[in-house]
């Protein structure tokens, strides 16, 4: 059996491969590894539509442990939500 292949945290996750059942544990998973990466702010594309994923987006980051504040990315018209992280070494329970 192959071992999984290990993807590379980035700045920027778009969340339109994902079905919409999973975006709320998906985000969950991303935070968590994208601050253990060394990231203080990321982007989170899922894009405009009637507003159901952003509004699970945004639920989640709101309950999010690490997660100092978000907004809606001005530039994306209501389409990415940009969230900023904790700084230093915290952990989450």
């Amino acid at each position: 059996m192959d071992d999984p292949v290990r993807v590379p945290i980035e700045p920027v996750i778009d969340l339109h491969a994902f079905h919409p059942r999973d975006v709320s544990s998906v985000v969950d998973e991303y935070i968590a590894a994208a601050h253990e990466a060394g990231l203080h702010e990321v982007r989170i594309v899922h894009g405009r539509g009637t507003g159901v994923q952003r509004g699970i987006v945004q639920a989640a980051l709101e309950r999010h442990p690490l997660v100092v504040e978000f907004w809606d990315a001005p530039d994306a018209h209501l389409g990415a939500t940009i969230a900023r992280l904790q700084t230093g070494e915290h952990h989450v329970e």
